[in-house]
């Protein structure tokens, strides 16, 4: 005889389950986020530990780093036929969209890798192959479109120029992250795509280089008078700077008992950014402030492991926790001084 508890527990478990089903699919074709950049190998090695070829590439930091605050990322790069494809089912089981990975089976993926020195702050690198991304012409799918949001990762500006020009209707936030590369021999192109975006995330030494300005707020007034309406300044272990017309935001650092690869920790900031944008579809000054402490908090993660490997396991508590740690850090009583 049919036991009528568990025939009815069976089918609330079969309707949850593909309930389940259904919203991660349905976010993962609801596109809200482009992210534009590099998947690739990495190979690192610090005073702490060295790797082999393990998964990196600007992509995979800011998408694995987005994809827990927003289900509808989606991934636009090229990889080769050497790529594992169970690290792109690793992108997929993060909700994250790879309509846009162009696999190239007869060529190799994009290899980077380095030694830090001791400080953690400089680098030497080893090896550069460009691989599939010489020459790389990117397509945005026809489901990518309409996206709210357009994250720019580290490549050179007449790609990151013809991937806007391709979209039907223009992002309601576009972010734009660069380096000195570009700043030193791609001047113009470089000018003509900042001014084209709505916010720019580069480091304070390229601040300097770009502006010809030494003091900071000088070169943010300089660089937004380019064209973004936002300027983020990162300092790595100093935290960062938001820049909005005369207003101003720092975020401090969390300080690490523990710092074993600073790899993609800019990529894994611009991640936690973006993707707290777009969780929440507020492209105000003061929901960025809280999006600049998220993505510190996810740069904070990245760094304390090898790689990917500490954005791949995180808890929504342990996000959580971390970044009411960065809001201690600077929380503070009235001070009276009458």
């Amino acid at each position: 005889m049919v036991n009528i508890t568990q025939f009815a527990n069976a089918k609330i478990t079969a309707f949850v389950q593909l309930t389940n089903i259904f919203v991660k699919y349905y976010y993962y074709y609801l596109m809200n986020l482009i992210i534009v950049g590099t998947v690739a190998f990495d190979a690192i090695e610090t005073p702490f530990g060295k790797t082999d070829k393990i998964i990196g590439g600007a992509a995979t930091y800011i998408s694995l780093a987005a994809s827990y605050f927003t289900a509808g990322a989606g991934v636009v790069s090229a990889v080769g036929g050497d790529f594992p494809r169970e690290y792109i089912s690793l992108l997929n089981d993060h909700g994250v969209n790879t309509d846009g990975l162009e696999i190239r089976e007869k060529e190799k993926s994009f290899f980077w890798s380095g030694r830090y020195n001791a400080d953690m702050n400089s680098r030497e690198t080893l090896t550069t192959e460009l691989n599939v991304i010489d020459g790389f012409k990117p397509v945005i799918p026809g489901s990518y479109q309409g996206a709210d949001l357009l994250m720019l990762g580290n490549l050179s500006p007449d790609i990151q120029i013809s991937v806007i020009e391709q979209l039907t209707t223009r992002p309601k936030l576009i972010v734009l992250d660069t380096m000195n590369f570009w700043i030193e021999n791609t001047p113009a192109d470089l000018k003509r795509v900042i001014s084209m975006v709505d916010v720019l995330t580069i480091n304070d030494s390229e601040a300097r280089e770009l502006s010809g300005e030494y003091s900071l707020v000088r070169a943010a007034r300089k660089i937004m008078d380019m064209g973004p309406e936002f300027l983020i300044i990162k300092k790595g272990e100093n935290g960062a700077l938001l820049f909005s017309g005369s207003r101003m935001f720092f975020a401090a650092a969390l300080p690490l008992e523990e710092v074993f690869d600073p790899t993609g920790a800019g990529d894994s900031f611009a991640g936690g950014f973006i993707g707290y944008i777009a969780r929440t579809g507020d492209v105000s000054f003061e929901n960025m402030k809280t999006a600049i402490i998220t993505g510190s908090a996810m740069a904070s993660f990245c760094v304390e492991k090898f790689g990917t490997a500490n954005l791949v396991n995180l808890s929504k508590a342990s996000i959580y926790n971390r970044i009411q740690q960065f809001s201690e850090l600077v929380r503070f009583t009235d001070i009276d001084i009458t």
